[in-house]
Protein backbone atom coordinates (compact mmCIF):
# COMPACT_ATOMS: atom_id res chain seq x y z
CA UNK A 1 0.00 0.00 0.00
CA UNK A 2 0.90 3.49 -0.68
CA UNK A 3 1.73 5.72 2.68
CA UNK A 4 0.06 8.23 0.62
CA UNK A 5 -3.38 6.53 1.14
CA UNK A 6 -3.04 5.76 4.96
CA UNK A 7 -5.88 7.42 6.81
CA UNK A 8 -5.35 6.29 10.00
CA UNK A 9 -2.74 5.25 12.79
CA UNK A 10 -3.59 2.03 12.80
CA UNK A 11 -2.54 1.26 9.48
CA UNK A 12 0.42 3.07 9.91
CA UNK A 13 0.89 1.05 12.82
CA UNK A 14 0.00 -2.67 11.50
CA UNK A 15 2.69 -1.62 8.33
CA UNK A 16 5.41 -0.47 10.80
CA UNK A 17 4.89 -3.90 12.88
CA UNK A 18 4.95 -5.81 9.59
CA UNK A 19 8.31 -4.17 8.75
CA UNK A 20 9.96 -4.40 11.83
CA UNK A 21 8.99 -8.87 11.74
CA UNK A 22 10.53 -8.29 8.08
CA UNK A 23 13.66 -6.19 9.62
CA UNK A 24 14.19 -8.96 12.44
CA UNK A 25 14.00 -11.33 10.21
CA UNK A 26 16.79 -10.16 8.05
CA UNK A 27 18.68 -9.58 11.02
CA UNK A 28 19.03 -12.50 12.06
CA UNK A 29 20.01 -13.80 8.52
CA UNK A 30 22.37 -11.13 8.52
CA UNK A 31 23.78 -12.65 12.10
CA UNK A 32 23.96 -16.61 10.49
CA UNK A 33 26.85 -15.03 8.18
CA UNK A 34 28.34 -12.79 11.03
CA UNK A 35 28.53 -17.03 12.60
CA UNK A 36 29.97 -18.45 9.27
CA UNK A 37 32.64 -15.49 9.15
CA UNK A 38 33.46 -16.55 12.30
CA UNK A 39 33.78 -19.79 11.29
CA UNK A 40 35.67 -19.49 8.09
CA UNK A 41 38.12 -16.47 9.00
CA UNK A 42 41.76 -17.85 9.81
CA UNK A 43 42.06 -16.18 13.15
CA UNK A 44 40.57 -13.48 15.39
CA UNK A 45 42.49 -10.81 13.79
CA UNK A 46 40.82 -11.27 10.52
CA UNK A 47 37.13 -10.22 12.75
CA UNK A 48 37.78 -6.61 12.28
CA UNK A 49 37.87 -5.04 9.04
CA UNK A 50 38.02 -1.76 8.95
CA UNK A 51 37.66 -0.89 5.04
CA UNK A 52 35.46 -3.30 4.76
CA UNK A 53 33.45 -1.80 7.55
CA UNK A 54 33.62 1.82 5.85
CA UNK A 55 32.67 -0.18 2.32
CA UNK A 56 29.68 -1.69 3.41
CA UNK A 57 28.28 1.80 5.54
CA UNK A 58 29.16 3.70 2.21
CA UNK A 59 27.04 1.27 0.57
CA UNK A 60 24.04 1.79 2.57
CA UNK A 61 24.36 5.56 2.66
CA UNK A 62 24.68 5.38 -1.10
CA UNK A 63 21.49 3.21 -1.00
CA UNK A 64 19.41 5.37 1.16
CA UNK A 65 20.33 8.49 -1.09
CA UNK A 66 18.84 6.18 -4.12
CA UNK A 67 15.93 5.29 -2.75
CA UNK A 68 15.37 9.21 -0.69
CA UNK A 69 15.64 7.95 2.44
CA UNK A 70 17.04 10.42 5.08
CA UNK A 71 20.95 8.90 4.27
CA UNK A 72 23.09 10.33 7.58
CA UNK A 73 20.26 8.47 9.72
CA UNK A 74 21.04 5.18 7.54
CA UNK A 75 24.61 5.34 7.87
CA UNK A 76 24.23 6.12 11.72
CA UNK A 77 22.37 3.47 12.06
CA UNK A 78 24.61 0.88 9.60
CA UNK A 79 27.59 2.31 11.88
CA UNK A 80 26.09 0.25 14.90
CA UNK A 81 25.37 -2.52 13.18
CA UNK A 82 28.86 -3.30 11.88
CA UNK A 83 30.08 -2.62 14.94
CA UNK A 84 27.20 -4.94 16.56
CA UNK A 85 27.78 -7.62 13.69
CA UNK A 86 31.87 -7.12 14.82
CA UNK A 87 30.82 -7.84 18.25
CA UNK A 88 29.26 -11.04 17.54
CA UNK A 89 31.77 -12.23 15.05
CA UNK A 90 34.22 -11.64 18.03
CA UNK A 91 32.09 -13.77 20.89
CA UNK A 92 31.19 -16.11 17.98
CA UNK A 93 34.94 -17.13 17.27
CA UNK A 94 35.81 -16.76 20.91
CA UNK A 95 32.76 -19.39 21.22
CA UNK A 96 33.51 -22.00 18.75
CA UNK A 97 37.28 -21.66 18.51
CA UNK A 98 38.81 -19.66 21.67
Amino acid sequence: MNTDDYSSMAQVRASVDALDRQLVALLGERFAHMRAAARIKPDRSAVRDEARKAQVIAQARATAERLGAPADIVAELWEQLVEASIAYEMAEFDRTRG
